[in-house]
């Protein structure tokens, strides 16, 4: 029975001491929190990103070398859609959409790894609404460094931001091109740089 009395006194010891406790005490475990979460978050990201990319290399390499084409790729589908029927994301036209990632990206290891930073969606809106690789490795670069989130990109890929920054004639005032004949393109490397 001593026992009891010992772990009870403790209880109530350890109850009565949470008049001490401070809101910023427990903000500290809720930003532990979140950090752990966001953390996994990026793991999983990470790692579906590169499911993908390994799943567009496959189907990059069997269109190349097997003739796969679209009855092929949509019975792979089919097929995976009986045999992991958890698995979501598989259809014939996002297994497309991985080999365009692959094919993509391939020749350039430089953007690979800011690819695998950002979600998939993101990745899918750059991969569709750039036209050159330029476009797509400033929209990459910006959302990786500004991390933005699938709403903010859509408004920037709307509002253009790479034409109004990175391909827009910079204005100057006539003496500084005086002075400084290439003062333009210096600023303009400077600020694309990211």
């Amino acid at each position: 029975m001593s026992k009891n009395r010992s772990l009870s006194r403790r209880r109530k010891t350890t109850i009565d001491q949470t008049e001490n406790v401070s809101p910023s005490d427990f903000e500290q475990v809720l930003n532990l929190i979140e950090t752990a979460r966001h953390k996994a978050f990026k793991a999983v990201n990470s790692q579906l990103i590169e499911l993908y990319w390994r799943i567009g290399a496959h189907l990059s390499e069997k269109v190349a070398s097997a003739g796969w084409g679209k009855g092929t790729v949509q019975e792979l589908a089919r097929y995976i859609a009986r045999n992991q029927p958890a698995a979501k994301g598989f259809s014939a036209r996002n297994l497309w959409r991985m080999l365009q990632f692959h094919e993509t990206y391939a020749g350039n290891p430089i953007l690979l790894p800011l690819v695998t930073q950002l979600p998939w969606t993101h990745n899918l809106l750059i991969l569709s609404r750039c036209r050159s690789d330029e476009e797509g490795e400033f929209y990459l670069r910006y959302c990786a460094r500004e991390g933005w989130g699938k709403r903010e990109l859509e408004r920037q890929l709307a509002g253009a931001l790479f034409e109004r920054v990175a391909l827009a004639p910079k204005q100057q005032s006539a003496s500084l091109k005086e002075i400084h004949p290439e003062a333009g393109s210096v600023f303009k490397d400077s600020h694309v740089a990211i």
